[in-house]
């Protein structure tokens, strides 16, 4: 992937600073992105027009040479890293040598993400150089307009994310129900634990790993948020939210259904068909160009026009619609933009989720979730998993 990071050099110029410094590794989806480099220890990536790398340690040098998506490699020996640890001790050395990278390249002062070592900002202080936090957060933002080759990245991770989630649903509708109104399943209990290990084991096989999901039953589905555990119950509305990162590429996908073995109340049928309605009005509006919180609003009338509460009518309601429309998706499971009350646009390349619900703990939750990309005349919706309650 070659993405354009012009609108990166746009921002230094408008922000007075020489470039911006990165100081992580690679799990941070800023250091991996600029830098294309997968590492798991700490390193420098500064962008001040071209990428260039430091590692203060060789360890990793060698394979950044053949791997790395950078002008310039350099490694802390040729800034004479050993000399300064004898002489300032291994902290003040490795600001030294930081700064001195920065003055091979004519850098006198940086942005750095929200999210930056203090103590490298205040030893990079000590050495002359203008440390600034970027509050704008500027890679994030550059982030958010998808490549052709990072849409095809989550569209991957969505395909495993629809295996996954149809082994859920077949354990959910293949179970038998006891006594109790428990499903079970091979004559044991069927629990919230487990089908989040055949999820997470489905999602394996395919490349993808998850470091949490949420099956969700009864009231614990009434908390967006709430994993789920215990036994799942039949007649009772079960969330189901998978959101894997794909091994190889590192993209997320992340799509959410809500499934019933057996009667599902009125209540919980109403708030379905609702929700898709809500669903479906965020997908009508949603064309490039379009504010946030225009897609957001399509969502709230719909609720409220049913005499739902939604945080726009009720910033204090606990119960009904009551959270975002959706969030963008990328290297992190949540990045820009936002769906919500912002009045940011939706521009071609992002990609969002929409996944309107309704909660109340009297009741349970329903939850409708896709994944989608803006088009330039519209959008496409990268989820191809069907939509039905009654399993």
């Amino acid at each position: 992937m070659d993405p354009d990071l012009s609108p990166l050099s746009d921002h230094l110029r408008e922000t007075g600073v020489d470039g911006y410094l990165v100081h992580a590794a690679s799990d941070v989806p800023d250091q991996y992105y600029l830098s294309g480099f997968d590492a798991p220890d700490p390193f420098v990536t500064l962008y001040d027009g071209d990428v260039h790398l430091l590692f203060l340690r060789s360890l990793e040098y060698g394979r950044a040479t053949r791997e790395a998506r950078a002008s310039t490699i350099s490694r802390g020996s040729a800034f004479g890293l050993a000399e300064k640890i004898d002489e300032h001790g291994s902290e003040e050395a490795g600001d030294r040598v930081l700064a001195a990278f920065l003055d091979e390249h004519g850098v006198e002062s940086v942005a750095t993400p929200p999210r930056f070592p203090l103590r490298v900002a205040d030893g990079l202080r000590e050495q002359g150089v203008t440390v600034r936090a970027d509050d704008d957060s500027a890679v994030e933002g550059v982030r958010a307009t998808k490549t052709g080759e990072e849409i095809d990245h989550i569209r991957t991770a969505q395909r495993a994310n629809e295996a996954a989630m149809a082994r859920a649903e077949e354990l959910i509708a293949e179970a038998s129900v006891d006594g109790e109104g428990r499903l079970h399943e091979d004559g044991e209990v069927l629990t919230s634990e487990r089908v989040k290990s055949e999820i997470e084991l489905t999602l394996l096989k395919r490349g993808c790993s998850l470091d949490d999901t949420i099956v969700a039953c009864g009231a614990d589905a009434a908390d967006p948020h709430d994993r789920g555990s215990g036994p799942l119950l039949a007649n009772e509305a079960i969330v189901v939210d998978i959101f894997p990162k794909h091994k190889t590429n590192r993209y997320f996908a992340d799509m959410t259904r809500t499934f019933c073995h057996g009667d599902p109340s009125d209540q919980i049928q109403e708030w379905y068909a609702l929700t898709l309605r809500a669903q479906e009005a965020a997908l009508d509006a949603i064309e490039p160009g379009v504010y946030a919180s225009e897609v957001h609003g399509a969502v709230c009338d719909v609720y409220e026009n049913a005499g739902v509460p939604t945080l726009r009518s009720d910033e204090t309601t606990e119960t009904g619609f009551i959270h975002s429309t959706g969030h963008g998706l990328g290297l992190a499971i949540h990045e820009q933009p936002s769906v919500a009350t912002n009045d940011d646009p939706l521009e071609p390349g992002h990609v969002v989720t929409v996944e309107p619900g309704v909660y109340d703990p009297d009741v349970g939750g329903v939850r409708i979730e896709d994944l989608v990309v803006i088009t330039e005349d519209g959008f496409e919706n990268l989820t191809e998993y069907e939509k039905e309650l009654t399993v």
